[in-house]
């Protein structure tokens, strides 16, 4: 099981943004690799503070992150299952130190120094989903147009950088001198440019293509979750890595039923005659339809409960229910036979309302709803 963000970093659940902040960067000091060469308990540590600052400092991640844990992000978002690099942690999270991740504590960065891995920009695609997929888990196939690099593509050393990505500098720092580096403004870090490359390619050597790539999505998900596919945004130059497909969840609505959170909610409207003698109805669910009886004598706003008809959970907390709403439908006209009879029985003692302890108020049913 994976350890918890705050804990991993050592912060409350209501820490602020410049609290989280502060945190990382004395974890990211305490475990760097230049401060524990060969320890590979410290790197480990060094990329779990990492990993954690990537979604606490993110507002829209933490807010997903603090709804349903580590879950939000499987098969996608924060670092996925994938992790990153450090490459990766230095070019992302260099200003924390003004720069210093970039070139590392006076060591020419981690594992010797020398050009950085490029990665490719990420892609961003929404994909609609009905409720039935949601309830089920889905597989989809999507085309996608991403950027792969042209063969025949070559580079030469870049003469800014000579050919080591990045360029270097010594400045002093409360940690005494520290050497830091910047990424090199010519190649981008990648060391190389662009030498010959095929005519229909663009000034990076890509080309532009179509893809169908498939796309597990779990059951539970949400509307506004974001999804990773890993390596397959737009190819990187040279020897970089692609960047990911990040997928946005979006939530069909349903003709009749209404999600809240795993509940699901389904208006019944029955009749005078069927609400006094009792009935038996079908009911739309997500996995189907269910008949379910009504007794005699049901009364409107009454709420059946069908447990486990609902939207499983995205942490695999089980299975939310149905709420059935029953709704006793009053008729807007009547004719001449239909208005004796009711002007007759509404002397009747029968048809006279006498709530009984069972017949709950409106704000006990809400109630009972959210319990």
């Amino acid at each position: 099981m994976k350890e918890d963000y705050y804990e991993i970093l050592e912060l409350s659940k209501n820490a602020t943004a410049a609290e989280i902040k502060k945190a990382y960067r004395q974890k990211a000091l305490k475990y760097h690799p230049d401060k524990n060469p060969g320890d590979h308990e410290a790197e480990a540590m060094f990329k779990k503070a990492a990993e954690a600052y990537e979604v606490l400092s993110d507002p829209n991640k933490r807010s997903r992150y603090d709804q349903f844990g580590h879950r939000a992000f499987e098969g996608g978002g924060g670092f996925g299952g994938g992790g990153m690099n450090m490459d990766d942690i230095f070019s992302q999270f260099g200003d924390i130190f003004g720069g210093a991740f970039s070139g590392g504590f006076g060591g020419g960065g981690f594992g010797g120094g020398g050009r950085r891995t490029v990665k490719g920009s990420n892609l961003r695609i929404r994909v609609q989903l009905t409720l039935e997929e949601i309830a089920t888990g889905v597989e989809k196939k999507i085309k996608v147009k991403r950027k792969k690099l042209a063969q025949g593509t070559t580079y030469k050393t870049c003469s800014t950088c000579n050919g080591q990505g990045q360029v270097t500098r010594i400045q002093n720092t409360i940690l005494g001198r520290m050497q830091t580096s910047a990424t090199c403004s010519s190649c981008g870090g990648l060391g190389q440019i662009v030498d010959s490359k095929p005519a229909n390619a663009d000034a990076e050597g890509m080309l532009a293509t179509e893809e169908t790539v498939s796309i597990k999505i779990p059951a539970g998900v949400v509307d506004g979750m974001q999804l990773k596919v890993s390596g397959k945004g737009n190819d990187a130059p040279g020897n970089g890595i692609p960047g990911d497909l990040l997928v946005a969840i979006e939530e069909k609505p349903h003709e009749t039923l209404q999600r809240e959170g795993d509940n699901l909610h389904y208006d019944l409207y029955i009749s005078f005659s069927e609400a006094a003698l009792g009935t038996s109805k079908d009911i739309e669910t997500v996995t189907g339809k269910v008949r379910i009886k009504i007794d005699n004598g049901a009364q409107s706003g009454k709420i059946l409960r069908l447990r486990n008809k609902g939207i499983p959970s995205i942490n695999g907390y089980g299975t939310g229910d149905l709420l059935v709403h029953i709704n006793v439908w009053t008729p807007k006209s009547l004719s001449k036979e239909q208005r004796e009879f009711f002007e007759k029985m509404s002397n009747d003692e029968h048809f006279q309302p006498k709530p009984e302890k069972e017949d709950k108020s409106f704000f006990e049913k809400v109630k009972d709803m959210f319990s």
